[in-house]
């Protein structure tokens, strides 16, 4: 029976006066197009299943077309469904394909990839690999410490007694207001000539070493001058490392007292602004310099800390915390008569880029008010470093206290939680210019292994924030050999541009002592450090054998990836590590949590999963099945990772010996060849050393044709592999042209090219001209429609790609088209694999035309079907088209064909955004399903700088009681004015950025920021579904249903009458986030290890160098002046612009 659902001939503004509740009888319709009326509500039926409305709804006899029944739809889906086939099968030619496979079966070998012997053989090379660069450090901290130890102090050193090549030399000269242009430097610096070195991808020299010193550190000082005096040395091992093995990168000693040798020389990327470069603060130092620390900053916020004072405090905060790295756990909490945590964590949390983040805007927060109450502080602190019930470090634990000063040793906290043993060091800092006595947090630091330290200024922020680190670092050198253990590193950016890269590591001790029978010296000169590019790491893992969606990956012991096709940091901060989840490389499921675990706790194991994989354009999920396989990385902290889809278990292997063959075949990949046979694009692999690399695949492919005119495909200097499957994929797509391709007229079928791709590395696009209008890339392992089809069985429909922000396409004949394409399985001796892809492309417009005729109640090609003044009719996709709407949405929910053609243009976007009411109902019911994720990677425009008013920023403006307060004056308040503006003239931008925007990164253009993404999927639903979008008088009819054998669905629907009902829209483009929110995840933290050794604890440890601070009492008509001068004599300064500079790191 029909459901009447439009009434022919009725107006369409108004309600037809002869409409029943259901529009079911009307007016008798005239001649020419049928018009729907509006109509009345109808609440009874909208109660009733969908499935029951269709025969309630009838209205026999009724002169209207009715929306179609469900099985008239479904014949509709299997007209397409046949259309596709037909079209695949004909000009596809997968069945020819796998014949020809066959009658070619003595040029090519089945190989087996073996996961277990594939993984654990890649293992072991990258054992040896790092084994390698772990003997060239040894080599080098041995040598350090002897050459330390032999070398005399030297109280009475001078500048000019020192050669060296001062590796910012260079830019310094050209820079008139650089520090030894303004002290007139008596250095004596080196020139150095360079040579460009493709594996440095820098200018380097292989005589000599480099110097990089902080700008914040005079050079000509006594400890600096004798530093640069015994380091120099080291160059003859650096040297002889190489010799040894000449695939070292930068090799390099961080030193303790901030100095940088690293070797081979080459210039320093100093950036723009201000280098506030310290080795000390990276990452692979502080790893290297000290065990993983338990830090809880506790900051004091009582009333007396006010203006500059606090801002001090804020950025002392914010400095200390970029002192820890992720195998460190952290909090930080503000008190004055209480404490509470700045932020939402309330306990220690990891200190990963993410924690520190909140941390850092939290601390902005804080608000001076109250009384000192430094029990509450510390008691706060030692109940946190207490919970046992959370993950932590487990090793250091210390206390850090900033305060302006105080009365109270607090004795009775520590002799209740820290006495006798000790085990939590206290760190005092006296921050801002003031009278107090300081003797109570010098006791308080030295009564708790820890140190005491003042930061009257801006500029002694960095220096104290980080010298915590020698204290901690006194257990490690008196544990010796013990202790020298090389630590592996997190992914990073290099500073001198090696791009990522790992770092191995090793402390370098001072074995002096102060004289005979002395106690031994506790202090670390530095760390030694040698980078192992990730490049390096990845020609050791199989490139082509393991197919498009087969992947080695590798992990740490935070979970962090070390190798992953996902990782792609767009934009990298060098003074961060690219921290990288392995579960969020990939998408999240329980499975994957077990393997990650498995793999951090060192184990080995294997399992068969099913899970979704973005698709390499990440507008797709599909949902797949992978085997994993895992081993440990012996001697690192590092654990190795295969994933091979079933498919991928075997694959192909030319044996091209017939040189006669190979040079037919080679033919058809000149460019004369490709009128006839179609053009071939070659994938851009390191075929052979002396192939040139080019962007442009025409060019590329010059390149080679002129290589492979003077060598052949066995050449030693050529991966054999590579070449015979390239050659071998020649000659066999050729024949497909000849069997198939060449006798079809693709018109007869509105195609616009066919094509075929192939795991060796060949795209061929039939005829010529079609490869003008190719946009796919002509690396077949990174083409989204190779990849996905390879992983979804039957024909793969891809539309172009259209942003909802771009224009809509412009159609033009020949130009728009649509993929269709599908894997040519092969079954040879019961293995079964899939080494091709093959595909059309349809011509948009006609096969648009196409679909309407499909979808029609035609039952010939010439006429569609009229409806008669007495009979009924159902509504089909082409006369109708006013009032029905058809459309084809691929699995992801773009669309891909409609019978509207003002929506042609259209075609290749997210469907919510064409008909946003209808994609709402088909996700409602569970045609799609939705897959949100985040990507940590993403590049994002900077944000402009806020100006909260028109002082130059980081300058403290008293108020009217300061200047009624006598101890203001006599205070440090102007003094550190004064010491803040000698700063100033000399480093500008103290005055106007701060610290971490004068090291920036590259011109400010781009950030790294997360980026929220969402997917949709086919749901549960499989089968034809027919429903009705709930919207009162615009309430629709739809209809929905998969196309067997394809990843489309069919969808036709009652256009909509009114726009009032509009849903929200399903969002499917990527939007700017936050990520997670953060005060939630780590209430569940994921599983982690830290490093296998901790050095906290050593009962020589010599603790009487606890610090010991040194008051300057300014005169007070010197600071009256000063005051006046500053606030009535001091012009603002312009604000300048501060452009982010991303250098890398050594």
């Amino acid at each position: 029976m029909a459901v009447p659902a439009r009434t022919c001939g009725a107006s369409r503004p108004g309600p037809s006066p002869t409409a029943l509740p259901w529009p079911g009888r009307g007016p008798q319709p005239g001649p020419g197009a049928c018009r729907r009326p509006s109509r009345p509500p109808r609440p009874l039926l909208l109660l009733l299943p969908p499935l029951l409305l269709l025969p309630l709804l009838a209205a026999p006899g009724a002169s209207a077309y009715s929306f179609p029944q469900q099985h008239t739809m479904q014949h509709w889906a299997r007209r397409l469904e046949q259309e596709i086939d037909g079209v695949m099968r004909i000009f596809g030619g997968v069945q020819q394909l796998r014949e020809i496979y066959k009658d070619n079966r003595n040029l090519f070998e089945v190989q087996e990839n073996e996961p277990q012997k594939l993984v654990e053989k890649v293992a072991g090379d990258i054992e040896s690999l790092l084994d390698r660069k772990v003997q060239a450090l040894k080599r080098l901290a041995d040598a350090a410490e002897n050459f330390q130890k032999a070398h005399r102090w030297q109280d009475n050193i001078k500048e000019e007694d020192i050669l060296y090549y001062d590796a910012k030399a260079d830019a310094e000269l050209d820079d008139p207001e650089s520090e030894d242009v303004e002290r007139g430097s008596k250095v004596s610096t080196l020139r150095l000539d360079f040579v460009e070195d493709s594996n440095f991808k820098n200018k380097v020299n292989y005589s000599y070493t480099a110097v990089q010193i902080p700008t914040d550190i005079y050079k000509g000082s006594t400890v600096i001058l004798n530093e640069l005096n015994w380091t120099e040395a080291l160059e003859n091992v650096f040297i002889e490392n190489r010799r040894q093995d000449p695939t070292l990168l930068w090799q390099v000693f961080g030193s303790a007292t901030g100095v940088t040798r690293y070797y081979p020389a080459t210039p320093w990327r100093a950036p723009k602004k201000i280098d506030l470069y310290d080795v000390r603060r990276r990452p692979w130092y502080i790893q290297g310099a000290s065990s993983p620390k338990d830090m809880v900053i506790i900051v004091d916020v009582s009333g007396s800390v006010s203006g500059l004072t606090l801002k001090l405090m804020k950025t002392s905060v914010c400095e200390m915390l970029d002192t820890l790295s992720d195998d460190d756990y952290v909090n930080v909490a503000s008190f004055n008569e209480k404490a509470q945590p700045v932020s939402c964590f309330t306990h220690l949390v990891q200190a990963n880029v993410r924690n520190k983040k909140v941390f850092k805007e939290a601390v902005q927060g804080m608000v001076a008010k109250g009384t000192t109450g430094y029990k509450a502080g510390f008691e706060y602190a030692f109940d946190q470093l207490q919970n046992s019930n959370i993950t932590r470090a487990n090793c250091n634990k210390m206390i850090m206290m900033f305060t302006d000063g105080g009365e109270d040793r607090v004795q009775d906290v520590f002799e209740k939680y820290n006495w006798p043993n000790r085990t939590v060091r206290v760190f005092t800092f006296s921050v801002g210019q003031h009278n107090y006595d300081v003797t109570p947090l010098q006791w308080m630091a030295c009564a708790n292994k820890g140190y005491y330290f003042e930061i009257p200024s801006i500029g002694a922020i960095r220096i104290n924030t980080q010298e915590y680190l020698d204290v901690l670092g006194r257990p490690m050198v008196l544990a010796g050999k013990e202790a020298k253990q090389v630590q592996w590193t997190n992914v990073y950016e290099d500073a001198l541009g090696l791009g990522l890269v790992v770092t191995g590591t090793l402390p370098v001790f001072n074995l002096t002592q102060d004289g005979p029978g002395e106690k031994k010296n506790q202090l670390i000169l530095g760390v030694m450090g040698i980078d192992v590019a990730l490049n390096d790491i990845k020609r050791l893992t199989p490139n082509y054998t393991l197919g498009a969606n087969g992947y080695v990956f590798a992990i740490d012991l935070n979970g962090y990836v070390l190798l992953h096709p996902n990782l792609k940091p767009q934009t990298t901060n060098f003074r961060e590590p690219v921290t990288l989840d392995f579960l969020d490389a990939e998408l999240e499921d329980e499975n994957k949590e077990e393997i990650r675990r498995s793999m951090i706790d060192g184990n080995k194991g294997h399992k068969q999963i099913r899970t979704l994989v973005k698709s390499l354009d990440e507008r797709y999920v599909d949902e797949v099945v992978r085997n994993y396989t895992w081993v440990p990385i012996r001697s690192t902290n590092y654990s190795l990772g295969l994933v091979l889809p079933p498919y991928s278990t075997f694959y192909l292997q030319a044996n091209l010996s017939d040189q006669i063959l190979q040079v037919k075949y080679f033919e058809f990949l000149l460019p004369s060849s490709f009128e006839s046979e179609g053009h071939v694009f070659i994938a851009p692999r390191e075929y052979c050393k002396d192939l040139n690399a080019s962007d442009n695949n025409t060019e590329f492919l010059k390149n080679f044709i002129e290589l492979m005119e003077k060598v052949t495909p066995d050449s030693k200097q050529c991966n054999n592999f590579l070449l015979h499957n390239l050659i071998l994929d020649t000659g066999i797509t050729q024949q497909l042209v000849e069997r198939v391709w060449r006798d079809q007229d693709l018109n007869t079928y509105s195609l616009l090219a066919v094509f075929a791709a192939t795991d060796g590395g060949i795209t061929r696009v039939f005829p010529n001209k079609a490869a003008e209008d190719w946009t796919e890339n002509p690396e077949p392992f990174n083409a989204s429609f190779y990849r996905r089809s390879l992983d979804n069985r039957g024909y793969v429909f891809k539309p172009p790609h259209q942003d909802a922000l771009l224009r809509p396409l412009e159609l033009e004949n020949d130009t728009v088209g649509i993929l269709v394409s599908t894997a040519v399985e092969l079954s040879l001796g019961g293995r079964s694999l899939r080494p091709a892809v093959v595909g059309v492309k349809l011509d948009l417009e006609a096969w648009a035309e196409k679909f309407k005729v499909l979808a029609s109640n035609r039952t010939h090609q010439d006429q569609p079907q009229k409806c008669g003044p007495s009979s009924h009719c159902e509504m089909d996709c082409e006369v109708n088209n006013e009032d029905l709407l058809c459309v084809l949405i691929d699995d992801g929910g773009f669309l891909v064909l409609s019978n509207q053609n003002h929506q042609w243009d259209q075609v290749g976007r997210f469907f919510s955004e064409v008909d946003a009411n209808l994609m709402l109902a088909l996700y409602n019911n569970s045609f799609y399903t939705r897959k949100e994720s985040y990507d940590y990677q993403a590049a994002c425009a900077p944000q402009p700088p806020g100006n909260l008013g028109a002082a130059p920023r980081g300058v403290f403006v008293p108020t009217i009681a300061d200047f009624l307060n006598l101890a203001w004056w006599t205070s440090a308040a102007a003094w550190s004015l004064f010491q803040q503006l000698l700063y100033g003239l000399i480093y500008h931008s103290w005055f106007h950025a701060d610290p971490t925007e004068a090291e920036g990164s590259p011109e400010a253009r781009e950030s790294s920021c997360v980026m929220k993404q969402t997917q949709y999927y086919f749901g549960s639903v499989n089968a034809s579904y027919n429903a009705i979008i709930d919207c009162g008088n615009c309430s629709r009819l739809f209809h929905a249903q998969r196309l067997t054998n394809t990843n489309l669905l069919f969808v036709v629907a009652e256009k909509p009458l009114c726009s009032q009902c509009e849903a929200g829209r399903l969002l499917q483009k990527e939007t700017h986030s936050d990520g997670p929110e953060q005060c939630e995840l780590v209430q569940r933290p994921r599983y982690r290890r830290g490093p296998h050794i901790c050095f906290d604890y050593n009962a020589t440890e010599d603790t009487s160098d606890c610090g010991r601070g040194a008051s300057f009492p300014p005169s007070l008509g010197v600071l009256v002046s000063l005051q006046l001068l500053l606030l009535l004599g001091l012009p603002p300064r312009p604000q300048p612009q501060v452009h982010a500079h991303a250098s890398s790191r050594v």
